[in-house]
């Protein structure tokens, strides 16, 4: 820190003969008080001179107390108090306006007996902070809460892969409570369980910042799902949720499927890996159907079975917002890709369906494909049907359809081929 310029005071300089005495005919009053501001002027030199602290305290004298000093009034201490009163406050002022948390995160570290983590500090003020990997303990994600819960600068937040556990899951839902900068989370692979999804539910019931929420394979099960639903039943900003590869089971598919059915702001949901059947997946379906919001769904890799795709099938004669729906690898037959295709014929929104890897045959390839023929206002611009074997009569049905849905493109038998309508790229 630069030093402060200090001015000489303005008195005369004094002549000494060799005697000590001074020269001229001074009286002993006027000698006092030039005596006086000298002492002043070496001891404000000594102090410039001196080393500045490390709380990086400026001063700054004033022109009064360059007055002060020339005329050797009492008034200076009083000047230098006052001087340092205000030093103080601002210094106050700046450690209240801490926005990254930096200090209030080295405390907390100290406190709990944890190695403070550099990355963060030299990224705490960035708008999108990363920390996968890091092997962060309930104690390191405490800290790291206390010091985002008042932070304004970071927007999206990455603890993915850091075994945080419930405890280390609920710190970080204390802060989400409070923080209304942060709008997008990852925290996947985390361990979360049944006390971090009841924490993360009570979080999303107060926060109205939060847009994106990832909790893929957090061993969610049954019971997790319960407090999920009901944050999902009133929550109405969070716009894109991520539960894929959990233990959700069929009691968890009847009790989030009646949260989606309630549900107003969700547009995208990752359902894929976890275990719905039977009731659980049809109660799924109905809450599409019921769902006014929803634009992309995935249910890839379940067991939603025939009657899951029944239920499907009906939820798409209704649901006019869908987009894209995602239902490989189901356990669906040809009956239930004939379900699917009845609602096919009705639907005039979805965009994309993807199909792979279901035992539907090429029958149920034909069926879907003539639902969509039958359906003139049909918007669907994709279909995957993936590592299903098809015959040469679905190929010629190929370019019947796109007569319909000229922009429509045809995966199949877990190749890259494209059928388009151009007849040179149909064999």
């Amino acid at each position: 820190m630069p030093k402060p310029k200090l001015s000489l005071s303005p008195v005369p300089e004094q002549e000494t003969d060799v005697g000590g005495r001074l020269s001229g005919s001074e009286s002993p009053s006027e000698v006092a008080r030039s005596g006086a501001a000298s002492q002043a002027s070496a001891d404000l030199a000594t102090w410039a001179a001196e080393p500045q602290t490390e709380t990086g305290k400026s001063h700054t004298c004033s022109t009064e107390d360059e007055e002060d000093d020339s005329t050797g009034e009492s008034e200076d201490d009083q000047d230098e108090d006052e001087e340092w009163d205000t030093d103080l406050e601002i210094e106050e002022l700046r450690k209240s306006h801490d926005s990254a948390g930096r200090g209030t995160y080295l405390r907390t570290c100290q406190t709990y007996g944890v190695v403070p983590i550099s990355y963060f500090l030299r990224h705490m003020k960035d708008s999108e902070l990363t920390l996968m990997h890091h092997g962060l303990s309930p104690k390191a994600a405490k800290a790291l809460s206390l010091s985002l819960t008042n932070n304004t600068s970071v927007v999206k937040l990455n603890l993915s892969d850091n075994w945080l556990g419930g405890e280390g899951t609920a710190a970080i839902a204390e802060m989400l409570k409070e923080n209304c900068f942060i709008s997008d989370v990852d925290l996947s692979e985390n361990r979360s369980g049944v006390h971090g999804a009841k924490a993360l539910s009570a979080a999303l019931r107060a926060n109205a910042t939060l847009v994106t929420l990832k909790l893929s394979g957090n061993e969610l099960n049954d019971e997790a799902a319960q407090y999920l639903a009901e944050a999902l039943a009133t929550n109405h900003k969070l716009a894109s949720l991520n539960l894929s590869h959990n233990r959700l089971g069929e009691a968890a598919g009847e009790v989030l499927g009646a949260a989606i059915a309630e549900n107003v702001g969700l547009k995208e949901l990752d359902l894929s890996w976890n275990c719905f059947r039977g009731q659980g997946a049809v109660a799924v379906a109905k809450g599409l159907g019921a769902n006014i919001f929803l634009r992309v769904l995935d249910l890839a890799y379940n067991g939603f079975g025939n009657k899951g795709a029944a239920a499907l099938g009906e939820a798409l004669k209704v649901n006019n917002v869908l987009e894209e729906l995602h239902v490989g690898n189901n356990c669906i037959s040809l009956e239930g890709a004939l379900s699917l295709a009845v609602g096919l014929k009705e639907n005039r929104t979805l965009k994309s369906l993807l199909v792979p890897r279901n035992p539907i045959a090429s029958k149920g390839c034909v069926g879907i494909l003539k639902a969509v023929r039958a359906n003139p206002g049909t918007v669907l611009e994709f279909l995957d049907f993936s590592e299903i074997v098809v015959k040469p009569d679905f190929v010629e049905l190929c370019a019947a359809v796109q007569e319909i849905a000229p922009g429509l493109r045809i995966k199949h038998d877990g190749t890259t081929r494209l059928f388009r309508r151009d007849p040179a790229k149909v064999s």
